[in-house]
C-alpha cells in the first residue's frame, strides 16, 4: 500500500497510541498496523477519511448517472433472472 507512511505491530501501537494519533492527526501520516506480520488496519486523520468518503461518493454518483443514462427501460422478472443465472 503506497500511501501508508509507516507500519507497526499491534503491540507497538498499544504502547505508542497517543503518538500515533498525533502523527496521523497533525502530521497527516497514514500508519499501518500489522497483526501477525500482515497489514490489518490503517490509522489516518479525519481529514483523510472525509476526503476518501467524498471521493467514494463522487464515484458512486458518477456510476449512478452513467447507469441511468444507459438505462434502456427494459426490465426482467426475478424468475427470469434466476433462470439466466442457472444456465
Amino acid at each position: 500500500m503506497e500511501t501508508v507512511t509507516s507500519q507497526m505491530s499491534t503491540r507497538e501501537l498499544r504502547s505508542r497510541l497517543s503518538d500515533v494519533i498525533g502523527r496521523a492527526m497533525y502530521g497527516g501520516e497514514r500508519i499501518g498496523v500489522t497483526r501477525n506480520g500482515r497489514l490489518a488496519a490503517v490509522v489516518l486523520s479525519i481529514d483523510d477519511l472525509e476526503a476518501l468518503e467524498a471521493f467514494e461518493m463522487a464515484q458512486d454518483t458518477a456510476a449512478y448517472r452513467q447507469a441511468k443514462a444507459e438505462d434502456d427501460g427494459r426490465r426482467i422478472s426475478l424468475d427470469e433472472l434466476r433462470a439466466d443465472l442457472t444456465q
